[in-house]
């Protein structure tokens, strides 16, 4: 008999940059991620069901990335990006083979081979990434979270109605290409909001008696979602099943019973924080300790020496790479060629390790609590396969070791809630993943600036979807529902997030701007509409244009529904 479960949960997420550039940053992003981590994950998945075994990952594919991989656009670029990367290698293959290095020539070979099979795959599952996905998850083999439209870091939305909005387009998104409605929801940023008082970061009017993130998203049917470690362990107790009923409880009451399993990671717990009532959604945290393993600078497995160096390629543009990581703090000219004949001893003494750290976690709590212990490791999903390029085998190793264990199950998310329910209820504090556990990454006076131009949008669409005409005024409502996916693009986190961390500056402003400058003109044009109901018939020339610039670039989300911000929707 088992003594605990454990999960893989990987978070697939990249923002919208279809027809928003290719290189350095643009759409190669995403041919990146679909070519290094989406397509192996698929094979991974395949080749562990090849095999009998249920890999029962939990995979996040945020809306705005199933709305990318999902479109013809993505796919016809998607192909030519592989059909690039063969000519790149034999490119490479005939540059070696002249310069009389044979490894080198040998490692160009591989990569030919490499993009030829995932070209092959991707016209084999027709082109559709999310579908693949869909039909593990329909088989049982794996289950999909859904998030918000567009990544918006929702603790610092200044409406509700955006929150909501953020939600509801998110989970209509992934209905409709994945066939199904997810229970599970990646956070944004695992970023949380508790109701109660609400400061505003940036000067603008702090509100009293908001509604906790917990609320607005058990409203759209959701009932798990995922958070860091330290939230889940410094929150405080609310109510307890006892007896066959719930007990409301002190707050210190769980620091009495840590048997219990309060305030632990290896254990969902029931969230409400207005102090009233049940949870109504469950909240699984991170076990940072074996998550360590993977993500430490440090420590980390993709940082051994074996491993495929990410940061040096042959050529300037588009390049391939040749190296491995050679050793700690080496400088990238030093580095040594890659040998893959290395490559499936460190995965699979890594995976061993990995597990063992699995395994002693989940007999700890048992012998400490008698009770059946989860440990949710959760990652970046394009860490697997992009920044690591032997991450995919990683997670098979993993995934085939703990599965022949008995006393571990591999499990979902939704797996370890529909067999062992949450019975404990706590509300948490405020937080996120991000440096030193708050809102300082998306909030700083770096990128405070974005916030005010985004509260100005939220309201004015509040006040534009208040006051005009657009449930009788067909136009006015078309022109409403392209500024909605306007204000959805920029309200993606990512944009203050690669700003805070100087990564592509340029490009993070420019993509935040051009977002907004699109939604203050189809408001301006609504409006103009809404006073003069032949004002749509005269647009001038710019104006024209500029209603087709935000179809021409923007072509996701392609049913907006302005009931999303309305408190029924």
């Amino acid at each position: 008999m088992s003594i605990g479960s454990f999960t893989f949960v990987l978070h697939g997420h990249l923002p919208y940059v279809l027809r928003h550039g290719v290189w350095p940053h643009g759409e190669d992003w995403l041919y990146e991620a679909a070519a290094e981590t989406y397509l192996p994950i698929l094979d991974m998945v395949g080749h562990c069901v090849l095999y009998g075994v249920s890999p029962q990952i939990t995979l996040g594919l945020t809306p705005v990335l199933l709305e990318q991989l999902d479109h013809d656009h993505f796919k016809e670029g998607f192909a030519r990006y592989l059909g690039d990367r063969v000519e790149r290698a034999e490119q490479d293959l005939a540059e070696f083979e002249k310069l009389n290095s044979g490894h080198m020539a040998f490692l160009a070979k591989r990569w030919i081979e490499v993009y030829s099979k995932l070209a092959e795959q991707f016209q084999t599952i027709k082109q559709d990434i999310p579908g693949a996905f869909a039909q593990h998850a329909r088989d049982g083999h794996i289950q999909i979270l859904t998030s918000t439209a567009t990544h918006a870091y929702l603790p610092l939305l200044y409406e509700d109605a955006s929150i909501r909005a953020q939600l509801r387009a998110g989970m209509a998104s992934s209905e409709r290409i994945l066939g199904f409605k997810p229970t599970g929801m990646w956070l944004p940023e695992c970023a949380y909001r508790p109701g109660g008082q609400w400061n505003c970061p940036i000067g603008w009017s702090d509100k009293d008696g908001r509604i906790g993130l917990e609320h607005l998203i058990a409203d759209e049917s959701i009932n798990h979602f995922f958070v860091e470690n330290h939230l889940v362990e410094k929150s405080h107790s609310e109510q307890i099943f006892n007896d066959g009923q719930w007990w409301k409880i002190d707050w210190d009451e769980g620091r009495k019973y840590p048997n219990r399993g309060w305030h632990s990671v290896h254990e969902p717990h029931l969230v409400n924080s207005d102090g009233t009532g049940l949870g109504r959604l469950s909240v699984f945290a991170r076990d940072p300790d074996v998550c360590e393993q993977v993500w430490s600078g440090s420590i980390g497995y993709p940082g051994s020496s074996p491993y495929l160096e990410f940061h040096k390629a042959w050529g300037a543009k588009r390049g391939l790479r040749y190296w491995k990581i050679t050793g700690p703090k080496v400088d990238l000219g030093d580095k040594d060629l890659y040998y893959p004949d290395d490559i499936d001893a460190a995965v699979y003494s890594h995976a061993q390790h990995f597990c063992d750290m699995v395994r002693g976690r989940l007999h700890q709590y048992h012998q400490q609590t008698g009770r059946h212990g989860q440990v949710v490791a959760t990652f970046d999903a394009e860490l697997f396969g992009h920044w690591w390029f032997e991450g995919p085998g990683f997670l098979r190793d993993v995934i085939m070791t703990l599965n022949s264990d008995p006393n571990v199950d591999l499990q979902t998310a939704q797996g370890m809630l529909q067999s062992r329910p949450s019975d404990k209820v706590i509300s948490m504090p405020e937080g996120s993943w991000g440096e030193e556990g708050d809102h300082r990454v998306w909030t700083n006076d770096k990128v405070n600036w974005m916030w005010d131009i985004e509260y100005r949008c939220e309201t004015n669409f509040g006040k534009a979807t208040l006051d005009l005409p657009w449930q009788t005024n067909e136009p006015i409502a078309e022109l409403l529902k392209k500024a909605g996916r306007e204000l959805f693009l920029l309200q993606a986190s990512d944009w203050p997030f690669i700003i805070t961390r100087g990564q592509a500056i340029d490009y993070g402003i420019k993509r935040f701007m051009q977002h907004v400058s699109r939604f203050e003109t189809l408001i301006d044009l609504s409006e103009k509409l809404a006073a003069d109901s032949a004002y749509l018939g005269k647009l001038n020339e710019v104006e024209c244009f500029e209603v087709k610039d935000a179809e021409i670039h923007d072509i996701i989300f392609p049913e907006i529904d302005l009931n999303w911000w309305r408190m029924q929707s």
